[in-house]
């Protein structure tokens, strides 16, 4: 078995589409699918059911992507303790969420940019069921969850942070000037958020139906941005994470109301379980790690003066 030919299955066997393969490895189509033929004729069995435009793994399939995973990673660091390569390199596929892609990896993103130009990151945006599939699919090497658990079947996984979330209104907004406020309170109010999936928004409005029956329909605008925007103009109230409004409550822009979210998130990096980790994907979650720990000392000690 050729391990070109395993890197090649590997991608068909995660993506189950020859063309996405074909357009991931810079192939043609005709390329994988010679590939694949060829890879199937020397181990004597098919690796593929083909079903008119759609393709699943046979019983014989599923009992070589493991391997061929394993291979592909040994590879990897065989390549690199041969070549003595000090510089990590190699590509990781992220799946996160807009939120953490905006105010978390910033920074992250920046770092590996400057200080490993040989690490190639891919960013796909994904939401928590979607992003856990996909990491125990092989499709990512690592995703990023907020999620209220901290523990998902099948993936290993280091907490990042607490995500504290804050309600927040436009100044001129009739309950600006609640002094407290219950669930109760935000029954006839109108709601301003991103799109179902986004798990703030999911417990949100859980927590509003168990409270107040029904809950008023969202206006939903899509991005944390654009939600921002429609709260600001006075559209109605939203729950988001406080890293995302930081400036606009700093400015005034917007106004934290005084609700407490009965709930809490916390931010996570995972990866497959069992997985080996190349050194750059160790890396990676290593300067994760860091990076947010700094971030969280540096909001403390502003904290007084928000």
């Amino acid at each position: 078995m050729e391990l070109r030919l395993l890197v090649t299955f590997e991608r068909v066997a995660t993506v189950l589409s020859f063309t996405q393969a074909a357009a991931e490895l810079k192939y043609a189509q005709s390329s994988v699918t010679s590939q694949i033929r060829s890879l199937e004729s020397s181990l004597g069995t098919e690796l593929f059911d083909r079903l008119g435009s759609r393709i699943r793994l046979t019983e014989a399939g599923e009992r070589l992507l493991p391997y061929a995973r394993r291979i592909i990673e040994l590879s990897e660091e065989a390549r690199v303790a041969v070549t003595g390569a000090d510089e990590p390199a190699g590509a990781i596929n992220v799946g996160t969420m807009e939120s953490l892609t905006s105010y978390r990896l910033p920074a992250l993103l920046e770092l590996f940019h400057h200080r490993y130009p040989q690490v190639r990151l891919s960013l796909r945006p994904t939401l928590g069921d979607e992003t856990r599939q996909a990491l125990r699919q092989g499709v990512y090497d690592i995703g990023f969850l907020m999620e209220r658990e901290t523990e998902h079947a099948g993936l290993e996984t280091e907490v990042l942070t607490a995500e504290p979330l804050v309600l927040v209104c436009a100044p001129t907004h009739p309950l600006a000037d609640a002094a407290k406020l219950a669930t109760v309170d935000l029954a006839d109010i109108q709601l301003v958020g991103t799109e179902p999936g986004c798990p703030y928004r999911d417990l949100f409005e859980e927590e509003l139906r168990e409270r107040n029956g029904a809950p008023p329909p969202f206006m939903e605008f899509g991005t944390i941005e654009a939600t921002k925007r429609g709260v600001a103009g006075g559209l109605g109230v939203a729950l988001l994470p406080r890293m995302a409004v930081r400036e606009e409550l700093a400015s005034g822009t917007l106004l934290a109301l005084s609700w407490e979210p009965p709930f809490q998130l916390y931010t996570q990096v995972a990866w497959r379980e069992g997985k080996r980790l190349p050194r750059h994907v160790r890396l990676f979650i290593d300067e994760t790690m860091r990076l947010v720990r700094e971030q969280e000392s540096a909001s403390r000690s502003e904290e007084p003066n928000r």
